[in-house]
């Protein structure tokens, strides 16, 4: 039987894809799951330094397979679904302590979209397009979508997107500031790939806590963010990593970063 999500260890860093391209990717109880089960693996490995997300086929991912959460009749319990699958998978993908790239190969729509936008860069092809879809169908933006909307494109953008459900380019969203970057479909893989393998090599201890200053600063004043970056600068200061920089910039050499306490 074919894995929901096809996993490949390159050393330093991982590629993980999902895996049901003939239902553009949605998710189901199996592939959540078998994802949960390759980042408990990738941040398990203390060689594993970055992760790479996307999509095998020619969709990144269309969000549920509506037909799962239908399978038991009667009105699903949507709430129930997020609680044990999606809201972890997001607060996994934030709070991971390394960066995660992803790489959106075709479309993402629903919550597709916003498990993309919880990566920490986002690279899409040219043809790709994000949707919120699910107005469509009488729900709301879920999996984040309307925590990151608001904060990426600002609340008008937010408002339409989200109301009117229509799909925009991955070169818009670029503009908006939705995503990093937006690639050549042809370049995508090979772009992602070297992005993905040079944040491997860099201090991870500090991509980490950059990761977790910038997610605590949403919620916090200005002066508990200073006192939160004096904090965490200190922890940072006393890291190998910034050691190790610290003598390259003086030796005049690149850095030989081990992303270890």
């Amino acid at each position: 039987m074919t894995s929901p999500i096809l996993a490949e260890d390159r050393g330093s860093w991982r590629i993980l894809r999902l895996n049901r391209p003939d239902k553009l990717n949605s998710f189901n109880e199996e592939m959540h799951r078998a994802l949960s089960t390759a980042l408990d693996e990738a941040e398990g490995d203390a060689g594993c330094r970055a992760v790479l997300l996307t999509g095998e086929g020619r969709g990144f991912c269309a969000g549920q397979d509506l037909g799962d959460v239908a399978a038991g009749g009667g009105p699903p319990d949507l709430g129930a679904v997020l609680d044990n699958f999606y809201n972890p998978l997001v607060r996994r993908l934030r709070g991971l302590p390394m960066p995660v790239v992803c790489a959106v190969n075709g479309t993402a729509a629903g919550a597709g979209a916003n498990i993309a936008l919880a990566c920490d860069i986002v690279l899409a092809a040219r043809s790709a397009k994000f949707i919120q879809s699910f107005a469509r169908i009488g729900l709301i933006p879920d999996s984040g979508g309307t925590w990151f909307l608001p904060r990426l494109v600002g609340e008008a953008r937010a408002r339409a997107l989200a109301l009117l459900a229509e799909p925009i380019t991955a070169e818009q969203a670029a503009a908006w500031g939705l995503i990093w970057r937006a690639v050549d479909d042809d370049k995508l893989q090979a772009e992602a790939e070297a992005l993905t393998a040079n944040l491997a090599t860099q201090p991870t201890q500090g991509l980490a806590m950059i990761k977790r200053v910038l997610a605590a600063s949403a919620a916090n004043t200005l002066d508990a963010q200073l006192d939160l970056e004096r904090d965490v600068q200190r922890e940072a200061g006393r890291t190998p990593d910034f050691a190790e920089g610290v003598r390259a910039f003086i030796e005049k050499r690149p850095p030989r970063f081990t992303g270890r306490a």
